[in-house]
C-alpha cells in the first residue's frame, strides 16, 4: 500500500476542497488541568487513523479533558518500542503483533479496538491463480520474510480449501508493505497482510484489472485485520481514567463517520492538508480517484463495539502455535487476561 498510497494520503488531499472546518479552536492548546497522551501510530497516518482524527479536529478530545498528540514512527514497528521505553502513553497495533509480543513475555496491553477492516493475500488472477489451492508452492512477498508468517497464512489457506502442500516449498520475497510493486515486478507471485481497502483501489490503479485478493477470515486464517490501541499494564493502572475518555471520545468521533461520512471525509482532508501543507498538490485524476476509493472502503470499517472476545485472542495463539510462529510452552504461561481488557471497552 505504500509508494502510490503515500502520495496519495500527503499529496493528493491538498487537492480535495474542504466543506468543513473544525471548531473555533477545536484542537485547542494544551491547558494545565488537561491530561497529556501521546499515540503512537503503527505506520504513516491514513484514513485507518480517522476516529483519532475526527475526535482531535472536531475538539472531541479536549472536551474529555485530554490533549492528544498523534506520533508517527520512523518504521512500522517503531511505535511498540516507544511505549516500552516511555517516550509514548498508548500505541496503534494489530492483534496478530500483541498477541506475539505477548508471547514474548513483554508488559502489553491492550484495551480498545477501533478499526476492522477485510484483508489477506492479495493475487493476480491472469496468472493462472484462482482459488487458494492454487498458491501452493508460489513465491510469496511479505513484511517479515524469510520468517514463517507468510507461509503460514498461505499454507492456511491452501489446506481450507483443500490442496496438500510442503510448507517448504513457498518461495519467500521481502517486499516489506510495496505489495503491488511486488506482483508487478514478477519478484512475488501472491503478497500477504494486505488491507483491501488500501492495496485492492492502488492495484487497479495500477493497471491490475483482474486482481482479487483472498481474505483472511474466509480461508481458516484468523481475522486480525484489525487496529487495536494498547500501552503497558503500568501505564494502563497509572491513566486507566484518562484513557476510558479516550475511548469515549474515539466513540463519538465514530459515530460522526457513521452518520455524517462526507464530514468525516472533509475532516480528514482538511486535517491532512493543514499538516503537510498546500505544496506538492497532486492533480492527477487518478489519483484523485485512488484516495476516494481507499476512503470509501475505510468509511465502513470502524465498530462501535471496542471491546473484542478472550475466545478469539485464544483460537489466535492456537493459530499462532500451529504454525510455530510463537513458542507454544512459552504460550502455555500467557493468559489473555494479561494482554487484553474489556474494562474501559464498553
Amino acid at each position: 500500500m505504500k509508494d502510490l498510497l503515500l502520495i496519495l494520503l500527503f499529496a493528493t488531499v491538498a487537492g480535495f476542497s474542504s466543506a468543513v472546518e473544525p471548531e473555533c479552536g477545536a484542537e485547542g492548546a494544551s491547558s494545565s488541568s488537561s491530561t497529556k497522551i501521546r499515540i503512537g501510530l503503527e505506520w504513516f497516518l491514513n484514513p485507518d487513523h480517522l476516529p483519532l482524527v475526527v475526535a482531535l479536529r472536531h475538539g472531541f478530545f479536549r472536551d474529555f479533558g485530554l490533549d492528544v498528540e498523534l506520533v508517527e514512527p520512523k518504521d512500522h514497528w517503531e511505535a511498540e518500542e516507544e511505549i516500552l521505553a516511555g517516550r509514548l502513553d498508548v500505541a496503534v497495533t494489530e492483534p496478530l503483533h500483541l498477541a506475539q509480543d505477548a508471547a514474548k513475555n513483554k508488559p502489553v496491553l491492550g484495551f480498545s479496538r477501533f478499526l476492522h477492516t477485510d484483508g489477506g493475500v492479495l493475487y493476480d488472477r491472469s496468472s493462472g491463480i484462482t482459488r487458494p489451492a492454487d498458491m501452493c508452492g508460489k513465491t510469496i512477498s511479505y513484511p517479515g520474510s524469510p520468517g514463517p508468517g507468510g507461509p503460514a497464512i498461505v499454507q492456511t489457506m491452501v489446506e481450507a480449501d483443500g490442496g496438500n502442500c510442503d510448507i517448504n516449498s513457498y518461495g519467500k520475497y521481502n517486499g516489506g508493505f510495496y505489495h503491488v510493486d511486488a506482483l508487478q515486478s514478477g519478484k512475488a507471485d501472491v503478497a500477504t497482510l494486505i488491507f483491501a481497502n488500501f492495496e485492492m483501489p492502488e492495484a487497479r490503479a495500477r493497471g491490475m484489472d483482474d486482481v482479487g485478493f483472498f481474505s483472511l477470515k474466509d480461508w481458516s486464517v484468523p481475522d486480525f485485520c484489525q487496529l487495536v490501541l494498547f500501552t503497558t499494564p503500568q501505564r494502563f493502572e497509572e491513566q486507566k481514567d484518562a484513557l476510558r475518555k479516550l475511548v469515549l471520545a474515539m466513540r463519538k468521533a465514530t459515530g460522526i463517520i457513521h452518520q455524517q461520512p462526507d464530514t468525516a471525509k472533509e475532516t480528514y482532508y482538511a486535517y491532512v492538508r493543514e499538516k503537510n501543507g498546500d505544496e506538492g498538490a497532486a492533480e492527477d485524476e487518478t489519483q484523485k480517484a485512488v484516495m476516494e476509493a481507499t476512503m470509501t472502503a475505510t468509511l465502513p470499517a470502524f465498530p462501535n463495539d471496542n471491546s473484542m472476545a478472550s475466545s478469539y485472542y485464544a483460537r489466535l495463539l492456537t493459530w499462532l502455535i500451529k504454525t510455530k510462529q510463537v513458542d507454544e510452552e512459552a504460550v502455555s504461561k500467557v493468559l489473555v487476561s494479561k494482554y487484553w481488557t474489556n474494562e474501559i471497552a464498553w
